[in-house]
């Protein structure tokens, strides 16, 4: 059981990082069309669910 949460937790902060990574790769143009500034990207990423 142990190890099958520690499995969930590594792979919920992969997909963490990589939605971090390419929110970033977008334009500031490109992240105002979906609706959210640059700074708001960890805070977005953070509050999501994976």
């Amino acid at each position: 059981m142990l190890i099958a949460y520690i499995v969930s937790r590594i792979r919920s902060h992969l997909r963490y990082r990589q939605s971090i990574r390419e929110l970033t790769k977008l334009t500031d143009r490109d992240l105002e069309d979906v609706g959210i500034s640059r700074h708001e990207i960890d805070l977005i990423v953070s509050n999501a669910r994976f």
